[in-house]
């Protein structure tokens, strides 16, 4: 039996699972948590690797062995290969600012202007989640580590170099060995994915100068070998791993309902959004990833749930108990404000309320609407650049609810899969691993099962559109004080 690794170093843990490379059946696995934070040293990521390598019975047997993980982490390391600080991970939103200023800087003061700019230059207009807002914040409140940056990598390349023996005194020629992917290079804010290539200019003006960069692998090419000789695939940041393990091909939309909810599909060109809310990522596979992302998914289950002095079962249950539409009652879902759309400032709000309308069923179903309705928003935003979605795949913790997928199939109007749970980034890391042995991607068996697509009910979504409108221009006004 060939065996192949796949590695998933998220932002709570560091998983890995073994498979076999010819069936993807599950081997062993092992685990090991991360340390929490936005702020975190780079060697705790690498002591959870070797402890969950350890778990999962060692790596000697393995021929092949790929790293998913988490994007936009700053990684910036010094002339001898050490790590000059803890890296700032993608929830870190110090560098908020930053990336306010290097939009309204490429707009010469204009933000709108800016933004078309970065959407056109690199795909993604800059949030505070990405690289290169990092490093502008590295330059203006650290200039003394600013300065010292030889080299910048993201979580997954670091781990991968370090597999492959390098670390702390590698020196000028351990730098040179480092590697990463088109979709992890993507989510920088320096890496053109139509064009395959860096955007140095953007470095110099935000970092100071232009450090080394990792040399960016073919989707299929071995980066290195570990110490017992497997095989080291290129990797890939978690979404387009994700991607990777549900076996998501053009055409594919991939619906993540997890704490947060995501929605990306697998394109065959790629996306600019001058709006900034879809996000123009590479895959794993050398097609492209337009990528939309909420903050308010399971959570908004959860706290319905409580609100109501049930369990989630039985908040599933008063969901689908209920009429579709809710007799007129809508939640708009903006607990913790929200990313898409853009209103970070607003909360969570209750429409048409009756007193034949207000029952725990309705409000328990306008939960689960609120959240599908909002990750159709995220769908619509796709389509606008041009995804032309033939299938959605439900994925995360909250797919795994009834009421979740029975309403999103009555509100999406396409037909539904829904794979069997697992560790999808870990597994996409594994069936990257047996593609770099082999040459090509291998066909394991997904195990999903299908729900039909159902007739639309087009009111729901139209009744939510229409209230987030107004939300989002409310929200508009007041921060601009233009309402006042």
């Amino acid at each position: 039996m060939t065996l192949v690794a796949g590695i998933d170093s998220s932002t709570q843990s560091c998983k890995v699972l073994i498979r076999d490379a010819a069936t993807g059946a599950l081997v062993r696995s092992g685990r090991a948590a991360h340390p929490e934070g936005s702020e975190v040293d780079p060697e705790a990521w690498y002591s959870a690797l070797q402890e969950a390598i350890a778990q999962a019975g060692g790596l000697d047997d393995v021929d092949a062995i790929s790293v998913g993980g988490q994007q936009h982490g700053m990684v910036v390391l010094d002339a001898s290969g050490a790590v000059i600080r803890p890296a700032l991970l993608w929830n870190d939103t110090r560098s908020a600012q930053a990336a306010s200023q290097i939009i309204a800087e490429a707009g010469q003061g204009d933000a709108a202007v800016g933004a078309r700019y970065w959407a056109q230059r690199t795909g993604t207009v800059p949030v505070s989640s990405i690289t290169l807002a990092k490093l502008r914040w590295l330059k203006d409140h650290e200039p003394q580590n600013a300065a010292k940056v030889a080299a910048v990598c993201l979580p997954h390349d670091w781990l991968s170099w370090r597999l492959a023996g390098y670390g702390p005194g590698s020196g000028a020629t351990g730098l040179a060995a480092l590697r990463t992917d088109r979709s992890d290079a993507s989510g920088t804010g320096y890496y053109r994915a139509a064009e395959n290539a860096y955007d140095h200019e953007a470095l110099a003006q935000h970092l100071g100068h232009v450090p080394l960069l990792p040399q960016v692998a073919g989707p299929l090419e071995s980066i290195g070998r570990t110490a017992s000789g497997a095989l080291i695939g290129p990797g890939a940041g978690d979404n387009a791993a994700a991607g990777l393990g549900v076996g998501a091909q053009v055409g594919d939309v991939v619906m993540s309902l997890g704490t947060s909810g995501t929605v990306f599909a697998v394109a065959g060109s790629p996306s600019a959004d001058a709006s900034g809310l879809v996000a123009g990522f590479a895959d794993a596979t050398g097609n492209y990833l337009p990528l939309v992302c909420t903050l308010n998914a399971t959570r908004i289950f959860d706290a319905t749930a409580n609100l109501l002095q049930v369990s989630l079962e039985e908040f599933n249950d008063l969901a689908l108990s209920a009429a579709p539409g809710c007799d007129g009652l809508v939640l708009l879902p903006y607990f913790d404000g929200e990313r898409t759309p853009n209103l970070p400032e607003a909360t969570g709000s209750l429409h048409g309320i009756t007193r034949a309308n207000y029952t725990a069923a309705n409000l328990a179903r306008s939960a689960v609407e609120a959240v599908v309705c909002s990750l159709a928003d995220g769908l619509r935003a796709l389509e606008a650049q041009g995804v032309e979605a033939q299938r959605i795949i439900l994925v995360g913790g909250g797919a795994q609810s009834r009421a979740v997928q029975q309403i999103a199939a009555e509100i999406l109007g396409l037909p539904i899969l829904l794979p069997a749970p697992g560790e999808y980034v870990a597994d996409g890391a594994a069936r990257q691993a047996a593609g770099v042995l082999a040459g090509e991607f291998p066909n394991w068996a997904q195990g999903t099962a299908e729900l039909p697509a159902m007739e639309p009910a087009p009111q729901i979504l139209e009744r939510y559109r229409a209230l987030a409108s107004s939300q989002f221009r409310n929200d508009f006004l007041a921060r601009t004080e233009l309402g006042a």
